[in-house]
């Protein structure tokens, strides 16, 4: 462990109003643990920061003293970056403030923040914008790499619904990136990651929404995987943007609309969204119904705050992660017979393969218009390796590898950073396709020293 001396420890706790968290401090490993249980990493100094003005005398701190800098905005990354060893953290868990102009229907939005706290904050107002599917995750990390959810196909990415962002560049100087000031900077936040600068506040579009949706589970046995894929398929290549439907490939929870002999073995579950008029949505989606034999359904009105949370329970923070992901424009045949093909060989009771579906608004939006370049992007495919005990790792994690190499000749360019691990830093070009070169550009001048390199890194 790097060991700082007193005197530059007094003199940084000196320069912020946040706390400073070091190791030999009780509530240390509280501190630092994040979602990911596999990442175990002790950075030699946390600081809380308590404000905006708290981020430029820790990034010259990790300067100043040639240490790595790492940024946490609620740790549920799988890559874990928000972790350093024998470096500085920047920890946002005490800035979660979240200020809501519902004329404008615009969120003003501080980097500690999860989702539950976003959807809570606009949704007492009747409103929302697109992000992810499980509350827990962080409003930052989340925007930068992209990010998408339910409200995905009617509203676009949340990238597409930022409007400006606060930034504390690699020099220390705070800098507002919007289309009109910093539109480079603006440019590459959006989907390339936390590679250009610390981002203090988020403002974002919001929309109409709820406060209560359509939505719920129906789940086929495992048997009638194929046709019930073929016919998903079929059906979501015409349905309204209003409408989303998910498809998990796993074993079944022990669900209490499930028989007791359906727990613990593989299914088919389609997840629906649907955000317009109740009876109208549960017109569109009775043709669902028909696609096998169901071994039971959950599906009716409810907020969509309890909706945003209804996966939190197979996400929980403990666990050890493992993901692999690809982006499809369409799902052949023979890549539905490789999700199937894995799915009857899962490793543990908590992997999973899911089929996000993302066509709509956001494949409107030209591939040059920000950093995240996967605009032809239809469904995007995450093999969820999940898994308690660490002799269990290299059975997960060569599983989801071979799934990932079975599906690679049916799937389209590129990856969706947020999804990428540890061990894939050689994806990070194809990532970004044709805004690489751009996103390149933007990296030598903002930050030509990479200080902020933990992340999935876009080397200057």
């Amino acid at each position: 462990m790097t060991n700082i001396p007193e005197d530059k420890i007094r003199k940084i706790q000196s320069k912020v109003k946040g706390k400073i968290v070091l190791p030999d401090d009780p509530d240390y490993d509280a501190v630092r643990e994040i979602w990911n249980a596999m990442i175990d990493r002790r950075p030699a100094v946390i600081v809380q920061c308590a404000e905006a003005d708290d981020v430029p005398p820790v990034i010259a701190f990790a300067r100043e003293n040639g240490l790595d800098l790492s940024v946490r905005g609620a740790g549920h990354s799988i890559a874990g970056n928000a972790l350093c060893d024998n470096g500085v953290m920047i920890d946002f868990s005490s800035m979660k403030n979240i200020r809501v102009d519902a004329e404008k229907r615009r969120a003003y939005v501080e980097p500690g923040a999860t989702l539950a706290h976003f959807d809570e904050a606009v949704q007492a107002h009747g409103l929302a914008t697109p992000v992810g599917i499980n509350s827990t995750t962080g409003i930052s990390g989340l925007t930068l790499g992209g990010g998408f959810g339910w409200l995905t196909r009617k509203y676009g990415m949340t990238i597409d619904n930022l409007v400006s962002a606060d930034v504390v560049t690699a020099d220390g100087k705070k800098i507002r990136a919007s289309e009109n000031e910093n539109a480079d900077m603006f440019w590459a936040i959006r989907g390339g990651g936390g590679n250009f600068g610390v981002v203090t506040q988020y403002e974002f579009k919001l929309h109409p929404v709820g406060p209560e949706i359509l939505a719920g589970l129906l789940v086929f046995p495992f048997e009638q995987a194929k046709q019930v894929l073929t016919q998903y398929r079929e059906f979501v290549d015409s349905a309204p943007e209003e409408l989303s439907v998910w498809v998990v490939l796993r074993r079944a929870p022990p669900l209490p609309f499930l028989p007791d002999d359906v727990h613990g073995k593989e299914v088919v579950v389609l997840a629906i969204f649907y955000a317009g008029d109740v009876v109208q949505g549960k017109q569109l989606i009775e043709p669902l119904r028909g696609f096998g034999d169901p071994h039971g359904e959950h599906i009716g009105v409810q907020s969509y705050i309890e909706w945003q949370k209804a996966f939190d329970p197979l996400l929980t923070p403990g666990s050890r992660n493992y993901w692999k992901s690809h982006n499809f424009k369409e799902l052949s045949d023979g890549a539905l017979d490789a999700m199937i093909e894995a799915a009857g060989k899962l490793p543990s009771t908590q992997c999973e393969i899911f089929i996000g579906l993302i066509a709509g608004a956001s494949n409107r939006i030209p591939a040059d218009a920000m950093a995240y370049a996967h605009r032809d992007a239809k469904f995007v495919l995450n093999v969820h390796g999940r898994w308690d005990v660490a002799a269990d790792d290299e059975k997960v994690i060569a599983w989801a590898r071979a799934f990932f190499e079975a599906s690679k000749p049916y799937a389209s360019a590129g990856a969706y950073v947020n999804f990428m691990t540890e061990d894939e830093s050689d994806r990070v070009a194809a990532a970004y396709g044709g805004n690489y070169a751009r996103l390149l550009q933007i990296k030598k001048h903002y930050d030509p020293q990479n200080v902020f390199h933990l992340n999935q890194n876009i080397k200057p």
